[in-house]
């Protein structure tokens, strides 16, 4: 990953962030793993100096690895992911509605998040493969 500039920074602001569904409910099946992944990518209103890097969602949860300029706040950019990723996939995909009942979000509140630092490479395979990670097919060794 490359450095980054601002008018008044020179920045390498990674950040690998996992979120969940509200009741851990295992939603991403095939059609909106895949609508959900390319949403979060392609967010209209995102600021234009932030870049996801990688999406993954296995069933039950979202990986992202994403650049974010420091004049912008991480609670600020997820608020904004959430709230936009819900409305968006409760309006493409009814069964959702029935799924989180009436005007509760679909996301829970919070979410993990940690810097990616040095070992960059590590982090973007571990997004990649969380998956097949969890269902126990491929094994990563991230030291």
């Amino acid at each position: 990953m490359r450095f980054r500039k601002s008018s008044h920074a020179v920045y390498k602001t990674e950040y690998h962030v996992v979120w969940t569904p509200r009741y851990r409910r295992k939603i991403f099946v095939p059609g909106v793993r895949t609508y959900v992944e390319k949403l979060i990518g392609h967010l209209d209103g995102l600021d234009p100096d932030i870049e996801v890097v990688k999406v993954n969602a296995p069933l039950d949860h979202v990986h992202m690895v994403i650049v974010i300029p420091p004049r912008a706040s991480v609670a600020e950019v997820m608020q904004f992911i959430k709230s936009q990723t819900g409305k968006l996939l409760k309006a493409r995909f009814p069964f959702l509605h029935k799924t989180f009942y009436a005007k509760e979000g679909i996301w829970l509140r919070g979410y993990c998040v940690s810097t990616v630092g040095l070992n960059e490479k590590e982090i973007l395979a571990y997004v990649s493969y969380q998956d097949r990670e969890d269902r126990g097919q491929l094994k990563l060794d991230l030291k």
